[in-house]
């Protein structure tokens, strides 16, 4: 299947033990310490993630599916309780359920940190786990696996500036109120205050939603007379930020940045339909397949020989020359990462490549 998104590369902090991770190009492969045929240490897994409400979201239960169907073709002896949740308390929820099945290990991408009590009483009863993404108001894991948050700020708000020349007004649309949209926020702040040609003129949140970027866009469109830019974080936002100003009638906005690396918007880059949308910034949803095999290991208290993130990085579209992929788009990369603390395994690092885009 063709990838039309950027590539991201993967940057992953692991713990002792730590066998190389798979090879560029490679699925994880079975080894000794992933219970091949069945004969690993017999663990259930309660995994629970948003439910698909917007693009990323989407490749995330993609992910998350994947990997359980890998270990489950491979490995008899792990068994997968797995629920999607509409909402932070349903979420809650599902892991007070998975507490009661007597799991190993939790897997959860928090629907947001008001989750944090109930994963912090899996952690304090010995369960293995393993947070992604979003992260909690404790510490209350084993691992934490997220996207190099900081950084997607950082290389869009640099993009930005120099696209504007170091001047003009921009505003932007942020995600939800949960600590990585603090920091990609901060950073982009950070990176626009060296400009000071260069105002921000309004930053609401846009809850990863394309109707709520599409109503704040409206509104910003009401209250502000001319715009240069628009930073929306998010390319599901960015699409109801470009609706708004479509139908808004103006000319002023220059450029539109969003970041995720949707299929449909990469499209539009490297075809370069849009002169307003020349980049995007990637954020790879495999990370959730990651963290159910982090899960698997730390439940068996082995080290963590595998990752998703496995695959080399390309920049360039299948069918179109690298000349051609310079000239028409500038696709930005952002580093995976993997920040872990856990009881049982202890400092080691490893790296892999990744790619692709929001969804498989």
């Amino acid at each position: 299947m063709q990838k039309l998104a950027a590539v991201v590369l993967g940057s992953l902090v692991a713990l002792a033990g730590l066998a190389s991770c798979g090879g560029p190009g490679r699925e994880p492969d079975s080894g000794a310490g992933a219970g091949a045929a069945g004969k690993g240490k017999r663990v259930k897994i309660g995994v629970t993630v948003p439910t698909a409400d917007h693009g990323w979201t989407g490749g995330v239960v993609w992910w998350t599916q994947k990997a359980i169907r890998d270990w489950q073709a491979r490995d008899a002896n792990v068994e997968f309780l797995f629920k999607t949740a509409a909402d932070a308390a349903a979420m809650a929820a599902v892991v007070e359920d998975f507490i009661v099945q007597d799991i190993d290990a939790l897997v959860i991408l928090p629907h947001d940190a008001s989750v944090t009590p109930v994963v912090k009483e899996a952690y304090a009863k010995g369960i293995f786990t393993v947070v992604v993404d979003r992260g909690l108001t404790e510490k209350a894991y084993d691992v934490y696996i997220a996207g190099d948050n900081p950084g997607l700020g950082r290389v869009s708000g640099e993009w930005l500036a120099s696209a504007m020349g170091g001047s003009g007004k921009m505003v932007v649309l942020e995600g939800m109120p949960v600590p990585i949209n603090t920091e990609r926020v901060q950073a982009f702040e950070a990176v626009i205050a060296r400009y000071p040609g260069i105002e921000i003129l309004d930053s609401q949140p846009a809850y990863w939603s394309t109707q709520k970027g599409m109503e704040i866009m409206e509104n910003y469109l009401q209250k502000y007379p001319h715009i240069d830019a628009v930073f929306a974080q998010d390319d599901d936002v960015l699409k109801g930020a470009l609706q708004a100003y479509a139908e808004s009638g103006r000319t002023d906005v220059k450029w539109f940045m969003g970041g995720a690396g949707s299929k449909d918007i990469i499209k539009i880059i490297m075809d370069g339909s849009d002169p307003r949308l020349q980049a995007d910034v990637t954020y790879h949803p495999n990370m959730a397949a990651s963290a159910v095999s982090v899960g698997v290991h730390g439940a068996r208290g082995e080290g963590l020989p595998e990752f998703y993130q496995n695959t080399p990085p390309r920049d360039d579209h299948p069918g179109r020359g690298a000349d051609h992929a310079r000239e028409r788009r500038a696709l930005l990369r952002t580093r995976v990462r993997v920040l872990a603390d856990s009881r049982e395994l202890r400092g080691a690092a490893a790296s892999a490549p990744g790619c692709g885009a929001n969804h498989a």
